[in-house]
């Protein structure tokens, strides 16, 4: 009988969906959502040993304005959007190669933080095909559907990302 590797049993990792990413020889965007924190990774991979270009996390968002009294919620579809649209800008100021995006073992439920990822690096202008129903609606990423409204916030955020 065959044993499984250590990874697979902990259900970590698709070992057939990871090969199918690394014969496309092409990068690789990570996204990864912890207990806190939504983090990114720009990856290429020689000989299925992964090199880590950059790798950005949610905490990062606090240098760029996000309030402390919404600590709590760097894993939030807002906070998704402004990493993917951090990680876009981060691929074009340095100019790498356009990326596949690897969601690992992270399901995918439509309108959710991965497709807020998505619409981040859409809007910061790298091309990655998805159908504009999966996505979610801009009052939700702006978070007014929250207690307290998180709009101007975010907008101040998106500013500093530009930097503007």
């Amino acid at each position: 009988m065959k044993t499984q590797k250590k990874r697979k049993l902990e259900r970590k990792t698709d070992y057939r969906k990871r090969l199918g990413l690394l014969k496309s020889e092409k990068p690789r965007l990570i996204f990864r959502k912890t207990n806190k924190y939504i983090l990114s990774q720009y990856v290429t991979s020689e000989e299925a040993k992964d090199r880590i270009i950059f790798g950005i996390t949610s905490k990062e968002l606090l240098r760029f304005g996000w309030p402390k009294e919404f600590g709590g919620s760097l894993k939030s579809i807002s906070a998704s959007y402004l990493i993917g649209y951090l990680t876009g800008k981060k691929i074009k100021e340095k100019k790498l190669e356009k990326p596949i995006l690897d969601l690992g073992m992270y399901r995918t439920i439509e309108k959710s933080r991965a497709f807020a990822f998505i619409k981040g690096l859409i809007d910061a202008e790298i091309k990655i095909q998805c159908k504009e129903d999966k996505l979610p609606n801009e009052d939700v990423i702006k978070g007014k559907n929250l207690k307290k409204d998180f709009s101007e916030y975010f907008k101040k955020v998106k500013l500093k990302i530009d930097g503007k």
